[in-house]
């Protein structure tokens, strides 16, 4: 069966809410509302998938400790394969406490970020996703990994995230391996030093043949080879939190190259999973089934608008 594949480090969020704000000192202010969730990045774009009923599988670091046992618990809940690369006694994930007021918060976060692999990991990781139709790939330590893939005809989707020292130059190895690159406005702009989104595709587009830039709450727009593609955004989804919305949108955009549909779709995918994802708290709140997907995709085709 073709499946999805993806390594990156595991995050945990505690988000306490309903807080009339952050204590100081010395004091104890209790909120109305506390979760615990999975965090953002990669992990969350693949539950995403899942949800989606796709088969997904995950690289990660789990320990023995009751977060680790809670996001193996939520992987395997929502149809992630997870393989441990982890053999410490540490706790090995990303766990942030989130206070969220009404127009701010405030974040308080342990862990070393990204998963550093030896070459046992390395080879554990390849045995994990050799044979997938798509598989994520991201910044660290896996790029023997994701070359070897891409020799093998695996499709590799770049999703990277800001950094302020990005350039071509930095991440060429990356780059010159994806077969999609999915920034948004902001990072489109930074790598390509340009001036506005459309203009950073444009550039892109000497790149990669299929070009990906979110463009925020207005939507996303693309190039399908020399056809550019405006995507407007779900009307229809009220914003109370745009943690994880990027994952959200890359898990309805692989989806669409999942089942090869033309691209301007799979940007609509991005759009309705993406904008779906903002309605709640939190990274993995608010989803959509497949079935909803698909209807939201029939109802809002004239979103997708070509140039």
């Amino acid at each position: 069966m073709a499946f999805i594949a993806g390594a990156g480090a595991t995050n945990v969020d505690l988000l306490y809410q309903g807080m009339p704000r952050i204590p100081d000192i010395g004091e104890e202010i209790y909120c109305k509302n506390f979760s615990l969730q999975l965090g953002g990045g990669l992990p969350a774009t693949l539950i995403n998938l899942g949800r989606l009923g796709i088969k997904t599988k995950i690289a990660t670091e789990l320990g023995e400790d009751i977060f680790s046992n809670f996001a193996k618990e939520q992987f395997e809940k929502n149809g992630v394969q997870p393989l441990n690369l982890y053999s410490g006694n540490d706790i090995p994930l990303n766990i942030t406490s989130a206070v969220i007021l009404e127009n701010d918060r405030s974040f308080i976060s342990y862990g070393k970020g990204s998963i550093e692999p030896d070459d046992n990991a390395k080879e554990a990781f390849y045995n994990l996703a050799k044979g997938s139709k798509i598989t994520m790939i991201q910044p660290g330590g896996f790029i023997e990994v994701y070359k070897k893939l891409k020799e093998e005809g695996t499709l590799l989707v770049l999703d990277m995230g800001w950094d302020d020292e990005m350039s071509f130059e930095k991440y060429e190895k990356l780059l010159s391996l994806a077969d999609y690159y999915t920034p948004n406005q902001k990072e489109a702009m930074k790598i390509t030093k340009t001036a506005s989104p459309t203009e950073a595709a444009k550039v892109l587009k000497n790149y990669f043949e299929n070009v990906v830039v979110k463009v925020d709450k207005d939507g996303c727009l693309g190039f399908d080879g020399n056809e550019m593609i405006f995507v407007e955004s779900i009307d229809e989804f009220r914003n109370v939190d745009s943690t994880g919305a990027g994952d959200a949108f890359l898990s309805g955009f692989m989806y669409g190259l999942f089942y090869d549909y033309p691209l301007s779709d799979c940007l609509l995918f991005g759009n309705i999973t993406g904008g779906k994802s903002v309605t709640s708290v939190g990274a993995l709140s608010a989803y959509v089934s497949e079935k909803e997907l698909l209807e939201y995709k029939e109802k809002y085709k004239n979103n997708i608008v070509l140039k």
